[in-house]
């Protein structure tokens, strides 16, 4: 039987986030990016400073717990107005297919909501395979945006999901 649980990250939980990533970049982005790129942003965005700062900026990372093992993380951060974004999304490849995505997705959407927010927005890669499954959860398609990284472009796509409160 797989338990699993979701709780706020901190700073200590700095480590359990690199890992997950350490596991996850690769694989999500080896299609798509060069090696080089994937290197490039992976410190960029995921070394201990930049993921302190992150936090400090407000940014709300929360970690899926499966058996009490770190398999997966979101965060989000206010964006404007009564809009939220989607910072990040991962699950480590063992643990892929069990829904974890879908249940961080609905788990920051219940804090959104809880803030009084009114959407959710995120970027993903415009060749990314991850969009297929934003769509299914509800998101679209609103805009395209490249967006510079160092010696690189993000060519993302930025997707919104309207929320509304659960019953």
């Amino acid at each position: 039987m797989h338990l699993f649980n979701i709780k706020p990250a901190t700073p200590d939980n700095i480590p359990a986030i690199q890992e997950i990533i350490a596991e996850t970049w690769e694989p999500a982005y080896r299609e798509i990016l060069s090696l080089e790129q994937i290197r490039f942003m992976q410190a960029e965005i995921y070394q201990t400073e930049a993921l302190q700062q992150q936090m400090a900026a407000g940014q709300q990372f929360f970690i899926l717990y499966e058996n009490e093992i770190p398999s997966g993380f979101a965060s989000y951060s206010p964006y404007q107005d009564h809009t939220f974004k989607l910072n990040k999304l991962y699950v480590k490849p063992a643990y892929q297919g069990k829904g974890y995505g879908s249940l961080l997705i609905r788990h920051i959407e219940q804090e959104v909501l809880d803030q009084g927010g009114e959407y959710l927005i995120l970027n993903v890669n415009r060749y990314n395979q991850a969009r297929q499954k934003y769509e299914r959860v509800g998101f679209i398609v609103i805009k395209e945006e490249d967006i510079p990284i160092g010696p690189y472009w993000m060519n993302d796509y930025v997707m919104q999901k309207a929320l509304t409160a659960r019953k």
